[in-house]
């Protein structure tokens, strides 16, 4: 086998496509698009957000955020927060035709269309790294993306990031069971 080098480069399957949202110091919300971001903790999350976008300044004030995932109904949408500034767009939430209601957990926008959301509390930042810090202190999942009350992934279609083609990809199809498929090498 063959393989080709790409040199040292954030390059891996999959990369969730975010959506950060806060709200900035008038109250307007505002949200970007972010691949760098994972679940590093039981309760925590850890991003690398540099601190030129107007959402990280959001973050650093209010000291609270919402990540939500992006989906394939709205990649339209959802690229639109990764290309233009919120430094430059005053209400980027608007200008993309989506809608927000106030988290009752934290000071931050939950974006209606898109069904789940984690609701974080900022627990720190490193100015040097860029590596933002949170606590998720609530989930929450639109009941259209449910079916018998359990989250139906195929009802989210979320996207992942393709860093190789710079393209979006929809998750759905199941290939195993967690916890239960590797049984059969234990049943040897």
């Amino acid at each position: 086998m063959s393989r080709k080098e790409f040199g040292a480069k954030p390059f891996s399957f999959p990369q969730p496509v975010f959506i950060i949202a806060s709200y900035d110091e008038d109250g307007t919300p505002c949200a970007m698009n972010a691949a760098w971001c994972g679940i590093s903790g039981h309760t925590k999350v850890t991003m690398s957000l540099s601190p030129g976008h107007k959402t990280v300044k959001s973050i650093l004030k209010k000291k609270a955020f919402t990540i939500s995932m992006a989906d394939a109904a709205h990649v339209v949408e959802c690229d639109y927060f990764g290309i233009a500034s919120g430094n430059t767009v005053k209400d980027k939430i608007k200008e993309a035709g989506m809608t927000v209601v106030k988290s009752e957990k934290v000071d931050a926008p939950i974006i209606q269309e898109l069904a789940v959301c984690m609701e974080c509390k900022l627990i720190s930042y490193d100015d040097q790294t860029h590596l933002m810090k949170a606590e998720i202190v609530n989930v929450s999942v639109d009941e259209s993306a449910m079916t018998d009350g359990q989250v139906d992934v195929s009802k989210v279609a979320p996207i992942t990031f393709d860093p190789f083609n710079n393209t979006y990809h929809v998750i759905g199809e199941k290939v195993g069971d967690a916890w239960g498929s590797g049984k059969k090498l234990t049943e040897k």
